[in-house]
């Protein structure tokens, strides 16, 4: 059972977040960033969306059923996240945190 604060779970593990992150990173060959978010551009209503990136920040191609499972995964393996953001997981390090702030540090690229 996991741990609850306030009614919601706890975060995960740093060992479980990194195998998550090894895990997708292993389905989408070459990414090391995923950009997760609950707006697919392409629907009207909120549905799990991941981008994938390259070392260089390059977009890679993610077929939508790779996109929409790693998507799940990363939504339900961080329940306290607040996912009307959009977040990065850092497919090295397992680190999830706001792209805004990955925007910010990288002087606005991707």
């Amino acid at each position: 059972m996991p741990a609850h604060q306030n009614g919601r779970a706890a975060a995960p593990a740093p060992d479980r977040s990194l195998r998550l992150a090894r895990a997708i990173a292993a389905m989408i060959p070459g990414a090391t960033t995923a950009r997760v978010s609950q707006c697919d551009p392409a629907q009207a209503w909120p549905s799990p969306h991941l981008r994938a990136y390259d070392a260089y920040g390059r977009l890679l191609t993610v077929t939508r059923a790779k996109g929409l499972t790693a998507a799940r995964w990363i939504i339900r393996a961080h329940p306290e996240t607040d996912w009307a953001e959009t977040h990065d997981l850092d497919l090295t390090t397992g680190t999830l945190r706001p792209a805004a702030k990955a925007y910010a540090t990288t002087g606005g690229g991707r």
